[in-house]
C-alpha cells in the first residue's frame, strides 16, 4: 500500500466527488448510501433523491443542502462534516491543484494576492497552528490531497510507467548550468516514458518539472525557455516576475507533458513551480516528504543540493536499507565532486548499503545521461 493510499479512508469506501456522479448513482437504482463520502457536492436541488436514499453510514464533507435537509440526514444516521468559516481553501477539495489554480490573477496582480499566497499567510497567523478549527482545516485538507494523488497514480497518466523522482538544491538559479542540467534530466525522463515526480518548488524541482513539460517540443523552443526564463533568475525579490516568466513560457506552449509536483505550504517562502502540472500541496512537510519517496516507484534521481537534499538521501536510504526486497529502489547520486568532496553523502551512503540488498541499487554518477543509463540497466 502507498504512502498515498494510505490516506485513503477504506478501500470499502465510495468517493462521489461530482453531482454527475451522484446522479448516475441515483440513477442506477441505488439504495442505500452506506459507505458513500460525498465530498464538496452542491446538493441543493437533490432533496427528493436524498430523502430516498438510506442514508445510515454516509459522510457529507463540506455539501451545501436545501434548508432543512441537513438536520433530516443527521437524524436518518448520517456524518455531516459542516463548512469551515474564514478559511481560503476548500478542505474537502475532490482533486489536486494546478499552476493556474494556485497562481490564478498573477499576469496582472500581485503574487501575494494569489491563492498559493493567501493560503500560507492563513497558515501563519500567530497561534494558528495551536487552533483546533485551524489545525483540523488543514488535516481535512491533506487527507483530501493525499485521496486525489491516490487516484492519480491509478490514472491513464501512470498506467505502464514508472515515476521518477529528481531531488535537488532549490537554491539552482535559472541561466546557471546546474538548472540547465536538471532541466535536461527532466526531459530525457519524459522522453523516456518516465513520470517526473519533484518537490514542486523552485530550483532544481522547477528545471526537472520544465524539463519534462517541454519534453516534446524541438531543442530550439526550449533552449529558447531556459532563454527567456533566465531573464529573472530567481524568486527574490519578486515571485510576481519570476512565475509570470514561467506563464508566458506555458502560454507558448499550453499542451505540456504532465509532471507532478509535491511542495508544501511549510515553506511557504518558496514557492510553487509553474511547470508541474499536478500539484499535491500539502501544509505538513513530514507527510509530504514520506509520499513523495513513497510514490518513486522508478528510483530517485539526487542532483547536487545541500542539507535538504542530504536528508532526503538517508531518507530513502532508511526505506531501502529496511524494505523488503520486492521495494527497493534506484539512489542515482549525480556530482561526483559535490557527493564524494563537498558534502560527503556518498561514502556514508556506502558504507550503510554495504552487504544489504541495496547495495547493487545505489549509484554515483557525473552526467544526467549517466543517470539515465543506470536506471535503464
Amino acid at each position: 500500500m502507498s504512502a498515498a493510499r494510505s490516506l485513503h479512508p477504506s478501500p470499502r469506501t465510495l468517493e462521489v466527488e461530482s453531482l454527475d456522479s451522484f446522479d448516475r448513482l441515483v440513477a442506477a437504482g441505488a439504495r442505500s448510501m452506506h459507505g458513500w463520502h460525498a465530498q464538496s457536492l452542491d446538493l441543493r436541488g437533490r432533496s427528493a433523491p436524498l430523502a430516498a436514499l438510506d442514508v445510515q453510514g454516509a459522510i457529507f464533507l463540506g455539501c451545501t443542502f436545501d434548508a432543512g435537509v441537513e438536520g433530516a440526514l443527521r437524524s436518518r444516521g448520517a456524518l455531516i462534516f459542516p463548512r469551515l468559516e474564514d478559511v481560503p481553501f476548500n478542505p474537502y477539495r475532490g482533486q489536486l491543484y494546478s499552476p493556474k489554480e494556485l497562481y490564478a490573477g498573477i499576469e496582472t496582480s500581485r503574487y501575494e494576492d494569489t491563492l498559493d499566497a493567501r493560503v500560507y499567510q492563513w497558515s501563519i497567523r500567530p497561534g494558528q497552528r495551536h487552533r483546533l478549527d485551524a489545525t483540523l482545516a488543514a488535516a481535512l485538507h491533506d487527507h483530501a490531497i493525499g485521496d486525489a494523488l491516490d487516484e492519480l497514480t491509478r490514472s491513464e497518466l501512470c498506467t505502464g510507467r514508472t515515476m521518477v523522482g529528481v531531488m535537488g538544491g532549490h537554491a539552482a538559479r535559472r541561466g546557471t548550468a546546474r538548472f540547465e542540467e536538471a532541466a535536461l534530466l527532466g526531459r530525457l525522463l519524459a522522453r523516456n516514458n518516465r513520470v517526473v515526480a519533484t518537490g514542486g518548488g523552485p530550483g532544481t524541482m522547477e528545471a526537472a518539472n520544465l524539463g519534462a513539460y517541454l519534453s516534446t517540443v524541438p531543442d530550439s523552443d526550449f533552449q529558447q525557455a531556459l532563454e527567456d526564463l533566465a531573464a529573472v533568475p530567481t524568486f527574490r525579490p519578486s515571485v510576481s516576475e519570476w512565475a509570470r516568466a514561467a506563464a508566458a513560457v506555458v502560454g507558448r506552449h499550453p499542451e505540456g507533458t504532465p509532471s507532478l509536483g509535491i511542495p508544501t505550504w511549510f515553506y511557504g517562502h518558496e514557492p510553487p513551480n509553474f511547470f508541474a502540472t499536478h500539484v499535491a500541496k500539502y501544509f505538513a512537510n513530514a507527510i509530504r516528504e514520506a509520499i513523495l519517496l513513497e510514490l518513486c516507484n522508478g528510483g530517485i534521481i539526487f542532483l547536487p543540493g545541500s542539507g535538504g537534499t542530504v536528508q532526503e538521501i538517508f531518507q530513502d536510504a532508511c526505506e531501502n536499507y529496511y524494505g523488503a526486497p520486492q521495494t527497493i529502489t534506484p539512489m542515482v547520486l549525480v556530482g561526483e565532486e559535490h557527493w564524494l568532496r563537498r558534502f560527503p553523502a556518498w561514502p556514508l551512503l556506502q558504507s550503510l548499503a554495504a552487504g544489504r540488498r541495496m547495495e547493487s541499487r545505489i549509484f554515483l554518477v557525473d552526467t544526467v545521461e549517466e543517470a539515465l543509463a543506470v536506471l535503464d540497466a
